[in-house]
């Protein structure tokens, strides 16, 4: 099996602002803008009675409108829009990204954590606004795993269920491709039914991947995923000068850009007992 972590929602060069993290821990990925997507921020649910479109009101209000079509991608969240039936969640990915991915060898049974830029929020004179005091982090907060692949431009009218995902909305390219989760999760000493696709709703440290004190790009992993010997490294990762040693733990000075970094956890195999508990132990 391999793990990909990969990059999704605002930042500083797309969209500009974080994610944010509500007073209860809450997390939305904020999707980045995008003007051939089929949905506006205004229809994208993130609670009851809530829209995105309340939050880029608050948080963004000089970089993207409340009104601004959507990318939705991952669309993992069932309960974010009106769903057909026969709706599953998948995630899609195109140009240089996707022949990463392919590349790779991506497919059924491969997993992958969707991570991002978030930020404490507070209600500041009945609006949200960033915590004062309380930088950016990259912070885990959601899942997929690979079921089938499908290139769109081959899809016809067989996914007729995925119309509203943004990948279905752009001009023909051959290498446009949508994941499509599994049912449940198959993995390794995670014996609940986990779903095969998911959100972690809560901030924990757990899901927390930068380094306290660091900038958002100073990760702290667990040990094992220090490419020592001959175990493949996480792509785009390769520099030994990028990790340091600490203790059980090591840092990691991630790219700056780039969104999807690939690992083969066949030759990691601590990975499966930290999968294990990574789901077991977070609100999912």
């Amino acid at each position: 099996m391999k793990l990909v972590l990969s990059r999704k929602g605002f930042d500083t060069g797309s969209g500009g602002v974080p994610s944010p993290i509500m007073a209860d821990g809450l997390m939305v990925s904020l999707p980045i803008p995008d003007k051939t997507a089929p949905k506006r921020y205004t229809e994208i649910s993130w609670a009851p009675g809530r829209t995105m479109g309340d939050l880029i009101r608050d948080l963004a209000p000089a970089r993207v409108r409340p009104d601004h079509f959507a990318h939705l991608d991952p669309d993992i969240d069932v309960a974010a829009l009106p769903r057909p039936v026969g709706w599953r969640p998948l995630f899609g990915q195109r140009g240089a990204s996707q022949s990463h991915l392919a590349n790779a060898g991506i497919g059924a049974g491969d997993l992958f954590l969707f991570f991002g830029l978030f930020r404490s929020v507070e209600n500041r004179g009945g609006r949200l606004a960033y915590t004062r005091g309380q930088p950016a982090a990259h912070v885990l907060f959601g899942w997929l795993q690979v079921a089938t692949v499908h290139r769109v431009d081959d899809c016809g009218d067989q996914m007729a269920w995925a119309a509203d995902h943004p990948h279905f909305h752009m001009l023909p390219d051959a290498g446009n491709s949508v994941y499509v989760a599994r049912d449940e999760l198959a993995l390794p000493g995670v014996q609940a039914h986990v779903p095969g696709a998911g959100l972690f709703r809560r901030h924990a440290p757990g899901l927390r991947l930068t380094a306290p004190s660091a900038s958002a790009s100073g990760w702290l992993l667990p040990g094992w995923f220090e490419p020592v010997a001959s175990r493949p490294p996480l792509t785009y990762h390769a520099d030994p000068g990028r990790w340091t040693r600490q203790g059980d733990r090591v840092r990691l000075r991630c790219v700056a850009r780039g969104q999807e970094f690939v690992l083969d956890v066949s030759a990691y195999p601590e990975a499966s007992a930290w999968l294990a508990a990574l789901f077991q132990s977070h609100e999912a």
